[in-house]
């Protein structure tokens, strides 16, 4: 060990825990730093602090040199301001399966290639834990009544049958490779509340006990969550965790830290979820994107560490890398309630305080490159849409602005469209029978609805109408407040004789399985049962946009009369297509509030002043009649909320759902792939791959493909829900054998290289300027004129050799960190996205599938250049002299500019070289 401590930072610490060799292990003593006249630690943000301490212990010169221990330890010095690289290897990976089927998928066509090419394909294995959580695929079908959640289950586990008899195969082929079965929970709640530990422990090669610190990536955005915990983490794409998995670190240039000065304490009737929506339309404001996020001040110690997991959920909305909480009393609390060990938590106390990681009150305030401050007692209720999170909306607003959002979202929406657009709605025909549609026709915002039937029950439909109420997502469904105050507005509705509204498809879909545990003891579950809120699944569902159907008579009225319906749910994204075809206005609210709307039925009033609904005898009911007190909440949480829970559902996690088990797979390091398979193929990234690598080539005679303005999400680029029947990805089904019944989602089909590529821009609510007044993924095909698909004109152009591009606005790539917003780009043909601003993962998935991000210059868009999208672009500086960061000239038709390429370090730069990730780790495996 003492050849990979250049600078004797190795020392011993008592860890307080009998289970640890004795009670004592090794680790690498940040002080050691200060004591050469490296750095300050004290006055290090503690997440630097943890980067730090990753450098310092895999420093061997080879991959993490000396200089960039020295590099980092000087972050006092600049802040920031003044990055190099920095590579950091993470203890572990986590995924999820939307995500984490291609990333698996990619392995097992690694070892295919690898055997292509002579070598040995068991080089091709993860090298630190791995861990996949089935979250992603359950659907909310059936919603009402105890039998809904049996009924999804079993709809869960026929669609998806082949995605999981092959990560049974991979479970099996791969050392370090773990996958929590599906009905568990959501992947962020599963780590905050077994997998991560803080500070893990291994063998060292002295035959010692070496502590570090726990930290991962994860092929999801909402990673951060984990920040929460004092475990730093952040999402990545899933060909980034890939290079993590087999060996590669993640390089990154030194990030500013903004902190986020916390005073104050919330006020009686505000919740964690109204401070995340405040913090995040402050710091998107503040222009966090790329940046670390740490939070202190008084605000912080008497703050619930589900509180703090909230606001680090949520860092992916206010474009920050992670939003970290420091490891403290708190956390150590947080362990214990949630059933780890006392060696454990004693381990990570000692270890933490030994190494200053441990925040305490009376601790020096780091220094930071800028600080926000917040008095939490400003905080105010709020919901925030209705396409954006950091768009909040106050409660007290919110009957105001809705009037404002319909008029926006009814003005900006394509009138007189076929209804045939939207078939395929959660993998179900708009009409079984075949029947055509009608026209939709056009309504104006103070159209006063329709009536609709649904068994039995008749009601109206009209502007404004919830027509979802969900409890969803990661963010909410793990902070045990929020989820208590949801069931105790509904024991009070209850039993003032309310119901949620007819016409509304509510749902609970908690992220463990401990929420219901504790529903079942305080009562609550059977109090949501009497107003209609089931528990319908353990998974994202309608956060990711697996809402399923709305009843078929609600679904037609907001087609046939062109509806602006809303959807209130307790998740973090409410992206334009996203949670449901059906309904163009989403807004976030917590818990408590989603209960509210589906009582009150309709956002277009003022929850604050006008009742809720009609109790017993006429009597109307108000929002303050129903809303817990914080001491209320409390109490059922502190009786209610209780570590043997934690216990009993993750002991023995990997083994506890016997029709997972039941699952047949192959054998066999290689996986052998059926040409017949809708859902996995073996992707063509690798399959022509050479030993050598190409030159990198100058792009002549492009075309644009896609025109988008500002704020294209990833949802835009590649959605998760879902697949029309009569598009590129529905009619590539159907010609499979796949009935529409059948068609699943486009998330679930991500293993299929086929489907994904057709589905690549295929966003219902993407609007490609090429072809003005459309509303799809749909483009002008510029050799004709002729508007056509995106896929279908993308197979035009590939079959001529005419390089792609796409022009974007600001913030391109926003959202989810899904690697098929860039493997679909890729695919399509695109050599390079011109842009005037990209979000962090994404930009960093393009360079890692050999696409170019170009940014524009001096504030210069393609709007301000005067572009069309119809000129021919040439880019002809691409050589192999090609730097970070280097400025290019790029040419369209008669105009010349210059734009940054967005390739940030020297790594990044092999990975385009080399035509992308995959194939630079290949190689360089082949070679070893």
């Amino acid at each position: 060990m003492a050849s990979n401590d250049p600078f004797g930072a190795l020392d011993t610490f008592n860890t307080g825990s009998a289970a640890i060799g004795g009670g004592e292990a090794k680790f690498y003593r940040l002080g050691k730093l200060e004591e050469a006249g490296l750095t300050k630690v004290a006055k290090l943000p503690y997440s630097i602090r943890v980067l730090l301490e990753s450098v310092l212990r895999n420093c061997d010169d080879y991959v993490v040199t000396q200089d960039d221990v020295k590099s980092l330890a000087a972050w006092n010095d600049s802040k920031g301001a003044n990055p190099s690289e920095v590579p950091f290897k993470p203890a572990r990976v986590v995924l999820q399966d939307f995500t984490g089927v291609p990333c698996v998928v990619d392995l097992a066509a690694m070892r295919s290639g690898m055997q292509r090419l002579g070598g040995d394909p068991k080089k091709i294995n993860p090298l630190v834990p791995v861990d996949l959580v089935i979250d992603h695929s359950v659907q909310v079908d059936h919603f009402l009544g105890d039998g809904a959640l049996d009924l999804n289950i079993e709809l869960e586990f026929e669609r998806n049958q082949e995605r999981y008899e092959f990560l049974r195969w991979g479970q099996k082929a791969f050392d370090n490779f773990r996958v929590v079965p599906p009905g568990t929970g959501i992947v962020h709640q599963v780590n905050l509340e077994y997998l991560a530990k803080c500070v893990f422990t291994k063998d060292a090669p002295d035959g010692s006990t070496l502590a570090y610190p726990d930290s991962l990536v994860g092929t999801d955005s909402h990673t951060t969550m984990i920040d929460g915990l004092g475990v730093v983490g952040w999402g990545v794409g899933g060909i980034e965790a890939e290079g993590v998995m087999l060996g590669q670190p993640i390089y990154m240039l030194t990030p500013e830290v903004v902190g986020m000065k916390l005073t104050g304490k919330l006020p009686a009737g505000a919740t964690a979820t109204d401070l995340v929506l405040t913090v995040t339309e402050i710091l998107r404001k503040e222009k966090v994107v790329g940046k670390f996020v740490e939070f202190f001040g008084e605000g912080v110690g008497g703050m619930s560490l589900a509180d703090r997991a909230t606001i680090a959920n949520m860092s992916p909305e206010y474009g920050a890398t992670m939003g970290f909480f420091p490891v403290d009393d708190v956390t150590l609390g947080y362990l214990r309630q949630t059933g780890r060990t006392e060696d454990e938590i004693k381990l990570v106390e000692s270890y933490c305080k030994a190494n200053q990681l441990f925040r305490t009150d009376d601790a020096p305030e780091p220094e930071f490159t800028k600080t926000v401050e917040l008095d939490l007692s400003t905080v105010v209720p709020s919901l925030a849409g209705p396409k954006r999170p950091q768009d909040r909306i106050t409660l007290t607003d919110m009957k105001a602005q809705w009037e404002k959002d319909l008029e926006e979202v009814y003005e900006k929406s394509p009138k007189g469209a076929p209804a045939s657009r939207w078939e395929g709605e959660g993998g179900q025909p708009a009409d079984p029978e075949g029947a055509a549609q009608p026209e939709v026709a056009i309504a104006d915002p103070g159209f006063d609805g329709v009536s609709v039937e649904v068994d039995g029950c008749t009601f109206p439909v009209k502007h404004g109408s919830v027509a979802i109420a969900a409890i969803t997502s990661c963010t909410n469904t793990s902070n045990p407040s929020v989820m208590i105050a949801a069931g105790l507005v509904a024991k009070k509705a209850a039993a003032l004789g309310l119901q949620a509204k007819p016409w509304v498809k509510t749902s609970i879909a908690p992220g463990s399985r401990v929420v219901t545990d504790y529903y079942a003891k305080s009562g609550l579950d059977e109090e949501l049962g009497k107003i209609g809120f089931y528990t319908v699944g353990y998974g994202c569902t309608t956060c990711i946009g697996n809402s399923g159907p709305l009843p078929k008579p609600i679904s037609d009225a907001i087609r046939q009369h062109d509806l602006v319906v809303s959807g209130v749910l307790s998740g973090n994204r409410n992206f334009e297509g996203r949670i449901n075809p059906d309904v163009k206005a989403n807004y976030l609210a917590s818990p408590p509030l989603v209960v509210a709307y589906a009582l009150a039925g309709n956002t277009g009033i003022d929850l604050t002043t006008e009742p809720l609904g009609e109790g017993e005898g006429g009597k109307p009911v108000y929002l303050k009649d129903v809303w817990p007190t914080h001491e209320e909440v409390q109490e059922v949480v502190k009786s209610c909320v209780l570590p043997e829970m934690f216990q009993e559902q993750y002991g023995d996690v990997w083994n506890k759902n016997p029709k997972w088990n039941a699952i047949a797979t192959s054998e066999g390091e290689l996986y052998d792939w059926n040409d017949d398979s809708t859902y996995i193929q073996e992707p063509p990234f690798l399959s022509s791959i050479t030993p050598e690598v190409k030159p990198i080539a100058s792009i002549t005679g492009a075309r644009c493909l896609a025109l988008l303005g500002d704020s294209v999400t990833t949802d835009h680029i590649s959605p998760a829900g879902a697949i029309a029947k009569d598009s590129p990805a529905g009619k590539f089904l159907q010609n499979s054998g796949v009935e529409p019944v059948d068609f699943n989602s486009y998330g679930s089909r991500r293993g299929n290289d086929r489907v994904m590529t057709r589905g690549t821009f295929a966003n219902i609510r993407i609007r490609n300027q090429l072809a003005p007044g459309t509303e799809g993924g749909v483009t002008k095909y510029l050799e004709s004129g002729e508007v056509m698909p995106i896929y279908d004109a993308s197979m035009k152009y590939q079959a001529s050799g005419t390089p792609l591009v796409v022009l974007a606005g600001a913030e391109y790539g926003t959202g989810s960190s899904r690697d098929w917003a860039a493997k679909g780009t890729y695919l399509l043909g695109v050599r390079a996205v011109l842009a005037a601003s990209y979000e962090r993962i994404h930009r960093s998935n393009l360079v890692m599938m050999g696409v170019l991000p170009l940014e524009f210059k001096n504030g210069d868009t393609w709007q301000s250049l005067g572009l069309t999208g119809e000129e021919t672009f040439d880019i002809p500086g691409l050589t192999d002299d090609l730097k970070p960061g280097q400025d290019l000239e790029v040419k369209a038709g008669d105009k010349a500019f210059t734009m940054k390429a967005r390739i940030d370090t020297p790594v990044e730069m092999d990975y385009y070289r080399h035509g992308g990730i995959l194939a630079y780790v290949l190689r360089k495996l082949l070679s070893e």
